[in-house]
């Protein structure tokens, strides 16, 4: 082999000089096409799929996709026998790890408040420093699609077996890091991080902050002009590297004339976030060289958030932006538009035009103030009404009454007859189909009779508020539907009635400058797909700030992202909020009473001590009925009245009743009263396994006590399959017992429902794990359903101690066994009982042996989970669980 050298080099020194050139020339060719091939078009090919996600990447002629293809990116891990990065989104759930070093950290604040705006689902986890990295899959599928480092120093300093163990999840699957980079005095000023062929410069003062146009992450951030001036703070940090896995996203100068020491004079650009394409060790990350005060890094984490996980959390590039003008007739005189001010707002909205297609503002009126300000503002007001047609039009009430202090329907309908009245003498339009209530009185919480009387007299089909399910945090603001009316969230916007003058702004012009240059309201439009601002008309006279507001914040849009601003009439808007966020059209209700801005647009009629304290939740066919009646004869409890349609059971939470809202539901209670303590119960025993009642009720009754009786699952099975029969319900009648809990999956639908209510209630751990979601432990009790039945005196001394009632009855002196029912009874004067109806007690054959078993092996481990659970909840295991657990040892 050695002896072959020698010879090459003779050939080589024999053939031409342009022989050798064009040998290395195609040489060189052809790496270049190699290396292309296997660095651009199979990352092409295994990229994650753009369907179905609005803006998501594309071909390079795609409009909606403006970013430069990356020179080079590491290709996404395929799936054995699969097709790529589609496959790998699939086998992670879209959930985001973040690692925070306390739970009241600022910056890990931050994040979580950007994820929570995107509406994307995350896990927060102390970052570990030796301790257990959290599970990371689940069978073969991982349970994070990407990972976030409030401080990336906690990953770098992992301790090997987790480092190791973190880093070959995120190879296996596809999955990215975000890390954070904050100096502190005790940085170094240069360090190489850890493990990695990059150098961190700390410390540093920066300046005239650009966006690298050839980022391969960009999407909604646009590259453009640098950023003039210094970025906030000088605890900055650049990166330095000279390997190519390692591409800036954005730079910036240093303050001083000193370039950094190692940089040289010529690194006038210096990263300070960069992204790691994975070309080192085939982890994708991007890394920020500060927190996310910037607005900037806040668009760029935005961006990386999408590109890390192939658009499967992202944010499209369309905004629908709607603003509202309330109270165009209503304001102080000296606080209106005079004929300048409207034409100012006419020609306003000309120029938005041309950035938002068709920009309509939305004025909303109170017909009884209109020519209520001096002649010139009176000039304005007439103006307004020539230009109406030029405008969208929303009406308040006539006299911009409160609606929650009026019960009667009729008067709220009188009110807005006269409303309506003015609207056609004056030519304004009344079929939008909008209206907003001052104060947003009687929208949210529900003023029933302020819903009946817009749809009567106005058509409303659509509202607007910014209490549901409350003001702050305004990421948290939702939509819902209820009678039939569609309510959309409502967002501030920096202006109140009180914001006439921009010197006089509160803090200082700046802040309202801040606000709108990559500040809240900025934020408001990037994360908010839509967006309803509110403003007054008292915005638009004087110095016109609601015009300088969404101007500037129109422009700023325009300049730093590639979002597409556009508008819709409210009742499309509607429309298209819903089906951008179906789920939220069933409301939440919450507690009035502990939101005190909720409590002041309440009624003074209602009150939250109507409100039941305990729910007996069930399951079903264990003894609920027979407690109802026990918890009824103690004094300090009262039950709900009874229901035409469910009799005892008011089945609120867990069904069509709800969305009658919770005024229908405090009429099932007793006017509070002196005399007692009006601790108010009542029983649902459907509860237990619904999917939603736990977090409703843990809305409306966030302090409530809540009980269950749990017996032997199979016996549970057996007996509701034995009160369908009695019930002649046609599947009970037609399959045995033991052909119903066997059933296969093909079976015919009647048997298939009839066998999921047999069994399903009975995976007692799963269902109590949703309700522990919700409540603390401390507030359920599990009871033995077997003693309730042997021993319910026992079993009510051990509730009314749970309740912690001050008046404690003595039950075993008011209860009796009854022979002849087979079961205990309320014990009347003169040795008489009060016992539960014919259809309580049944008896009937025993179950089948080979049922029996067929049960005991379905519900073996979900028995062992019901005593895990109830070890960790620190109440005691019913005797018939015990009994379960050592039969099935």
């Amino acid at each position: 082999m050695l002896g072959c050298i020698p010879r090459l080099r003779r050939l080589v020194r024999l053939l031409p000089l342009q022989t050798s050139l064009l040998l290395l020339f195609l040489f060189c060719t052809i790496s270049v096409f190699v290396s292309a091939y296997f660095l651009y078009g199979v990352k092409r090919e295994l990229e994650p799929s753009a369907g179905g996600v609005s803006g998501a990447e594309g071909a390079s002629d795609d409009p909606d996709n403006p970013r430069v293809t990356p020179s080079r990116l590491l290709p996404l891990r395929g799936v054995p026998g699969g097709a790529g990065a589609e496959s790998i989104g699939g086998r992670t759930e879209t959930v985001v790890l973040v690692f925070v070093e306390s739970q009241y950290s600022q910056l890990g604040q931050e994040i979580v408040a950007i994820l929570e705006s995107g509406r994307f689902q995350y896990r927060t986890e102390i970052s570990p420093g030796k301790g257990d990295m959290p599970t990371l899959t689940d069978k073969e599928r991982g349970r994070f699609t990407l990972v976030i480092y409030e401080n990336i120093l906690k990953y770098v300093n992992l301790d090997a077996w987790n480092r190791e163990l973190l880093d070959k999840y995120c190879v296996e699957y596809g999955v990215g890091i975000i890390g954070f980079f904050k100096a502190n005095e005790n940085s170094l000023l240069s360090a190489q991080l850890k493990g990695f062929p990059l150098f961190l410069h700390s410390n540093l003062g920066l300046k005239d902050c650009a966006v690298n146009p050839k980022s391969p992450l960009l999407f909604i951030t646009r590259p453009g002009q640098p950023l003039p001036g210094p970025l906030p703070g000088d605890d900055w940090t650049i990166f330095q590297s000279n390997h190519s896995t390692y591409e800036p996203v954005l730079l910036a100068k240093t303050q001083s004339a000193e370039s950094v020491p190692s940089l040289g004079q010529s690194a006038a650009l210096l990263p300070s976030v960069v992204q790691d394409l994975g070309l080192h060790d085939g982890i994708q990350r991007v890394l920020f060289g500060n927190n996310l005060a910037f607005w900037l890094h806040k668009l760029v984490f935005v961006d990386a958030v999408g590109f890390l996980t192939g658009k499967r959390l992202s944010l499209s590039l369309e905004r629908h932006v709607l603003v509202d003008i309330d109270d165009i007739f209503v304001g102080k005189e000296g606080t209106r538009m005079k004929v300048p001010d409207v034409k100012a707002l006419l020609e306003t909205q000309q120029e938005l035009r041309v950035h938002v297609p068709n920009f309509t503002f939305n004025l909303g009126f109170s017909g009884k103030f209109f020519h209520a300000g001096s002649d010139e503002e009176d000039l304005g007001d007439d103006l307004l009404l020539s230009y109406v047609k030029e405008f969208w039009w929303f009406p308040h009430m006539w006299s911009h009454m409160q609606p929650h202090l009026f019960h009667n329907q009729s008067v709220l309908a009188e009110q807005m007859l006269l409303n309506k009245k003015f609207a056609m003498d004056h030519g304004i339009p009344t079929h939008m189909g909008y209206a907003v209530a001052p104060h947003h009185s009687g929208v949210y919480p529900v003023h029933l009779q302020l819903y009946d009387a817009w749809k009567r007299v106005w058509g409303i089909k659509v509202t607007s508020t910014e209490e549901y399910p409350h003001l702050k945090p305004a990421r948290f603001r939702r939509g819902f539907f209820h009678s039939g009316i569609s309510v959309l969230p409502r967002q501030t916007c920096g202006l109140f009635t009180h914001t006439i003058f921009y010197k006089d702004y509160p803090g200082s012009p700046e802040e309202l400058d801040k606000l709108i240059n990559g500040g809240e309201l900025f934020l408001t439009v990037l994360l908010n797909p839509i967006s309803i601002f509110m403003t007054h008309l008292s915005n638009y006279g004087n110095d016109r700030l609601g015009l300088y507001t969404f101007k500037s914040l129109v422009r700023f849009v325009q300049t730093w992202t590639n979002l597409k601003l556009q508008t819709l009439p409210p009742i499309q808007l509607a429309q298209r909020y819903f089906s951008l966020f179906p789920s939220e059209r069933d409301p939440l209700w919450q507690d009035p009473c502990e939101d005190k801005r909720h409590k002041d647009i309440w009624s003074k009629e209602k009150t939250c001590d109507r409100f039941p304290k305990l729910l007996v939740i069930g399951p079903q066919k264990t003894g609920t009925t027979a407690l109802f009646l026990f918890l009824g004869m103690h004094p300090d409890l009262t039950s709900n009245y009874p229901s035409k349609e469910t009799f005892e059971e008011i089945q609120f939470f867990n069904g069509h009743n709800y969305h009658r809202g919770i005024d229908w539901y405090m009429e099932y209670f007793p006017l509070p009263s002196n005399t007692s303590s009006d601790y108010y119960f009542e029983k649902s025993a459907n509860y237990f396994d619904s999917e939603v009642a736990a977090q409703r009720s843990a809305a409306l009754l966030p302090k409530a006590k809540i009980v269950t009786i749990l017996i032997n699952p199979a016996d549970r099975a057996y007996s509701w399959y034995q009160h369908q029969r009695a019930h002649n319900d046609a599947a009970a009648l037609k399959y045995s017992f033991h052909e119903v809990i066997t059933a296969s999956h093909d079976a015919p639908v009647k048997l298939r429902v009839l066998q999921n209510r047999c069994l399903v209630p009975g995976w007692y751990a799963i269902h109590l794990e949703r309700w522990l979601k919700h409540y603390h432990s401390s507030q359920l009790l599990v009871l033995d359903g077997q003693m309730l039945k042997t021993e319910p005196a026992s079993v009510m001394d051990k509730i009314q101690r749970f309740l912690g009632l001050a008046n404690a009855l003595n039950y075993h002196k008011i209860l009796a066994f009854d022979p002849k029912k087979g079961f205990w009874c309320q014990l009347l004067e003169g040795g008489k009982t009060k016992c539960l109806g014919k259809s309580k007690g049944r008896s009937y054959p025993d179950m089948d042996p080979v049922s029996q078993a067929v049960l005991r092996e379905h519900y073996r481990d979900h028995n062992i989970e019901l005593s895990k659970l109830l070890y960790r909840m620190g109440q005691p295991l019913p005797g018939w669980l015990r009994e379960e657990l050592v039969r099935n040892r």
